[in-house]
């Protein structure tokens, strides 16, 4: 079994001593850990749109460190700071995936690190 990890992603500003890997790939699937709404120097993005348009583009980039795209993405969890944005992020998902679109959970948290308000994980699949 061929596993690859990204060790270094210094994009979303994070101290790469994190005791995880951003994105994990194994046996055709790639797990990626929670990519923020945060720009490429790690400073929180405000707005809604601006929120999730970065949080996905650094979940692309950490599925290009494991061979991946966002076409390869089958499930995601969004955990958001206000519940409210769910309108927002169903017409964002919408517009960044094909049908059929992956799976998602959406769930509300209290805070996220950086001063983020958005952050999303994914499940990928690539044959």
């Amino acid at each position: 079994m061929t596993t690859t990890a990204a060790t270094d992603f210094a994009a979303e500003g994070q101290n790469t001593a994190h005791p995880y890997s951003p994105a994990f790939a194994v046996a055709g699937f790639g797990f990626v850990s929670g990519a923020l709404s945060v720009d490429e120097n790690g400073v929180a993005v405000p707005g809604v749109d601006a929120a999730l348009d970065a949080a996905m583009a650094r979940l692309g980039e950490r599925l290009a460190t494991i061979d991946m795209t966002l076409a390869d993405v089958v499930k995601t969890t969004y955990f958001v700071t206000d519940v409210s944005l769910r309108d927002a992020a169903n017409r964002h998902y919408e517009s960044v995936f094909a049908t059929p679109r992956p799976a998602r959970s959406f769930v509300e948290v209290a805070a996220l690190p950086y001063g983020a308000t958005v952050e999303i994980e994914a499940i990928a699949h690539t044959s």
